[in-house]
């Protein structure tokens, strides 16, 4: 499905990617050529483990006038739906404190939940 991405790109910064459709989705892409597959993978970390339903998606056009999305332009990124799992499975593991730790700590900095955090790095490690 083809949803809006706003992108935005300051002089010496990534390409910014927000997504008006799904409320605190965002990403970044050093390289124009890399938007798509980061944007895909935003979306799948945005709904993985959560019980959200998906939009249909938006027009560029309802978001003009809109504060938040000024300076940058519109893409339609074409969003492979099929690979979006929102049904979470529960699951038990073990291990070290001080590993629990960083990976909190880093999940926080990228603005993850512990449980999005570990499932975006095996999805990186299974690739």
């Amino acid at each position: 499905m083809l949803y809006p991405v706003y992108v935005h790109k300051d002089q010496d910064s990534a390409y910014g990617l927000t997504f008006p459709d799904f409320d605190g989705c965002f990403s970044a892409a050093d390289d124009m050529q890399d938007i798509a597959r980061m944007a895909q993978e935003a979306v799948e970390v945005y709904f993985d483990g959560e019980d959200l339903e998906l939009p249909e998606p938006s027009s560029p056009e309802q978001w003009i006038g809109d504060d938040r999305f000024e300076g940058g332009y519109w893409l339609l990124v074409d969003i492979d739906t099929s690979k979006i799992n929102s049904k979470s499975v529960r699951i038990n593991i073990s291990m070290p404190e001080a590993l629990v730790k960083r990976i909190d700590a880093v999940a926080k900095k990228q603005h993850l939940s512990r449980s999005a955090f570990l499932a975006k790095s095996a999805e990186m490690a299974l690739h």
